[in-house]
């Protein structure tokens, strides 16, 4: 009988085991972290990884979530838009996390997005983008068109007087419906077709010397040009070498930026490039005591003076913090609750004002142009006088004028058609 009681000891020891293993499991929370970390889009990427895991650690510090600790499950999909969607898919099957805030560019949000909708993940993605598109899966924590594009414009027209744009920009989605939407907008404005000039190049595009000669010919025509850029990633330091190698001077033809902020300046001798523009709804520079509590926290966690903070890291610190408000209030992780949960719910940003989450899944949000300065920080030149409403839809298309997004009832649809008073369909076209 001795080995049955060793048989039933041992059983005892493994089940206790075998316990503790789940008590652990279900003891942390598990939240994806979806960046690149090589690859052409690293530049832009790694910080964000890095800042979200500053802020579960400060999270954890304060007690965690619902009792339990977060736990980050941070994955490299290596600038790889195909391995994107394998890595958020492993995300949600295999390592079952909470949530997941990740992507950068719209071709790889393009291509998590099925798999989001799929398995109901629940996506927070930090980046500006070219709108057109209002999953119920995913929060939109970056700028619409209307809170940096559509600005942007406005100030080059009627502050700088520019009456020609270059809109360079890299060859995928942002840019060529960004560009699709900049383009109506101008001729709204009376711009000419022959005064806009279109050109793509593909990432991690190195040889500028022949487009910033055509850029130089193009401002020195007789009417005040500017370049508008949605040139992504790496490509941004030969462009901006480029630019100083052939004089392009602010004064003359100012670059107005989308994708490059104090990151991407942080390789560059920027003294040849002060005074051109960046438009985001965050600069590191902005003063007030939120943000230097934020800075202070950044370089003690990633134990480096130098290293800056960015726009999509604040959209990140405001989607995270709306994330752990919505959890708490629905006292669950499950995505259908925390999603009614976030809906109107409201949380400090960086610049002083408040980010609140709208019924489109888009975030009110402050618009700031900026100004490059030598030491690859930008001076803030404009900015709107209260947070601007995110609109998924562009009122400057034909297809997409009449669209809306609204994830709350009766409505609860991403394309819905304030004419015919139906959802769906119209989406996939106003997105070519």
């Amino acid at each position: 009988m001795n080995w049955v009681k060793s048989f039933l000891c041992f059983s005892i020891v493994l089940l206790l085991g075998t316990a503790r293993l789940g008590l652990a499991a279900d003891d942390t929370i598990k939240v994806g972290i979806l960046h690149s970390l090589s690859g052409t889009m690293a530049i832009s990427e790694t910080t964000l990884k890095d800042v979200m895991l500053l802020l579960i650690e400060e999270q954890n510090k304060k007690g965690g979530l619902l009792g339990k600790k977060l736990e980050a499950v941070v994955v490299d999909p290596a600038s790889d838009w195909p391995l994107f969607a394998e890595k958020a898919m492993q995300l949600l099957t295999q390592d079952k996390v909470a949530a997941v805030f990740g992507c950068w560019t719209s071709v790889s949000r393009k291509s998590v997005l099925p798999v989001f909708e799929e398995h109901n993940g629940l996506l927070f993605y930090p980046v500006q983008y070219e709108g057109q598109e209002s999953s119920k899966n995913v929060i939109y924590t970056g700028a619409a068109p209307n809170q940096q594009s559509i600005p942007a414009i406005d100030y080059l027209l009627n502050d700088l007087g520019v009456k020609r744009f270059y809109l360079a920009g890299t060859d995928y989605v942002f840019p060529r419906t960004s560009n699709k939407i900049i383009e109506a907008y101008l001729i709204s404005k009376g711009v000419a077709q022959q005064d806009i000039i279109v050109n793509y190049t593909p990432f991690s595009h190195s040889d500028w010397q022949s487009i910033v000669s055509e850029i130089k010919r193009f401002g020195g025509e007789g009417k005040k040009a500017a370049v508008v850029s949605t040139i992504n990633g790496d490509a941004n330091v030969p462009f901006y070498k480029e630019l100083a190698n052939q004089g392009v001077t602010a004064d003359a033809i100012p670059v107005m930026a989308f994708s490059v902020g104090e990151e991407e300046l942080s390789g560059i001798d920027t003294a040849p490039l002060v005074g051109h523009l960046a438009a985001w709804n965050y600069f590191q520079s902005v003063e007030n005591p939120a943000n230097e509590e934020f800075i202070k926290s950044w370089h003690a966690f990633i134990k480096d003076e130098k290293r800056v903070t960015n726009d999509p890291m604040e959209a990140h610190f405001i989607g995270f913090n709306l994330w752990v408000k919505a959890v708490e209030k629905a006292g669950v992780t499950d995505v259908d609750e925390v999603l009614k949960a976030l809906v109107g719910l409201e949380t400090p940003n960086l610049t002083g004002g408040t980010a609140k989450l709208l019924p489109n899944h888009h975030l009110t949000k402050p618009v700031l142009i900026g100004e490059i300065q030598s030491d690859g920080q930008f001076q803030v030149v404009w900015e709107t006088e209260k947070e601007v409403e995110g609109d998924a839809w562009s009122d400057y298309l034909p297809e997409s004028a009449d669209l809306i997004a609204d994830w709350t009832d009766p409505v609860n649809c991403g394309n819905y058609n304030e004419k015919t008073k139906t959802c769906g369909g119209a989406e996939a076209a106003a997105a070519q």
